[in-house]
């Protein structure tokens, strides 16, 4: 079954599940929640981007699988950016539904997005002592407040297990760091299917980034999760954006590629320049947003300082941050 409606996809999947692309305002287009029935309820992993596109998403769905909202009485987030966890209150207050996630994140959902949250003039400061100019930073800080109304009110949150069920099956609940902090992937090991949300991708690469608060050596743990991930027989990925990855291993050996890549290209860079420098060199075939400068910025930071912990490069602290071949 695959239905294409105004605002939703709806494709059926193993286990009897559902893969629902829920539009984004973002490139990626859409990002895929996934539907499962557990005994006589239903249980989402993943909900979407709170505007009014995604909610109307979601009305359609319910309508086109004949499911009331409160037949859905558990939701896993694989992590807490607003694309994948934006819906998590509205969707709450749906359902009823308790929401669970992985404590890291749970606490990166308070400290990004939460009333007292100081995140966005965090990344400022940090982007302007990479060398970024003042004009864009103070984009920057504009576009990351305007993403909060897109993600609060904050959900009730529970602490996963490391184990659950749904679709009548057993469920490793994996922390898989590098793209938060705090991200999980969900692995059966009879069926060989793994939830990646967005550890591994097709076509795109999984944004690896320096932010405050969080881990700062999220490359490091990103490629450790690759191998902890590639020590798995995965049959398919049912990832988060684009299409499901039927080879596990050749995609993370391509993604692995990709890093050493864009490291050795960076390590060339690094003389005496800052990241945005870096990021400006690296990123010039593309006209960014200051949405798309955020995070390129912060790519350059979490790939140059990988360069200075292996030691490849120094890292100059002064005013500005520079690296050093």
């Amino acid at each position: 079954m695959f239905k294409k409606g105004e605002f939703v996809t709806i494709e059926q999947i193993e286990l009897n599940g559902y893969r629902i692309g829920i539009p984004i305002p973002f490139p990626m287009k859409f990002v895929y929640c996934y539907l499962f029935k557990h005994d006589s309820h239903y249980v989402l992993i993943d909900v979407g981007y709170n505007n009014k596109r995604g909610r109307a998403a979601w009305e359609e769905a319910f309508q086109e699988l004949n499911i009331h909202p409160n037949e859905i009485k558990t939701i896993y987030l694989t992590h807490f950016h607003p694309d994948h966890a934006g819906l998590g209150s509205w969707m709450q207050q749906l359902t009823g539904a308790q929401l669970y996630m992985h404590e890291i994140d749970a606490q990166m959902m308070e400290h990004v997005w939460g009333d007292e949250s100081r995140q966005a003039e965090n990344i400022k400061e940090m982007v302007l002592e990479h060398g970024t100019p003042l004009v864009l930073a103070d984009e920057i800080e504009r576009q990351m407040e305007l993403l909060i109304d897109h993600i609060r009110p904050l959900p009730s949150i529970s602490i996963i297990a490391k184990q659950v069920e749904f679709a009548g099956k057993e469920w490793q609940v994996i922390h898989t760091p590098g793209h938060s902090t705090g991200h999980i992937c969900f692995y059966q090991d009879e069926e060989q299917i793994l939830i990646s949300g967005d550890h591994i991708l097709d076509k795109i690469t999984p944004n690896i980034s320096v932010w405050p608060g969080a881990s700062q050596t999220p490359l490091h743990e990103y490629i450790n999760s690759l191998h902890q991930i590639s020590q798995l027989p995965v049959k398919k990925a049912l990832t988060a954006h684009g299409i499901p990855v039927d080879h596990v291993n050749k995609r993370i050996d391509q993604l692995l590629d990709h890093h050493e890549m864009r490291l050795s290209a960076m390590e060339e860079m690094a003389h005496g320049c800052t990241a945005f420098e870096v990021a400006e060199a690296s990123f010039a075939h593309k006209e960014l947003t200051p949405h798309q400068w955020r995070f390129a910025i912060a790519e350059t930071i979490a790939h140059l300082d990988y360069l200075s912990i292996e030691n490849r490069i120094n890292k100059v602290i002064g005013s500005p941050i520079k690296y050093q071949r």
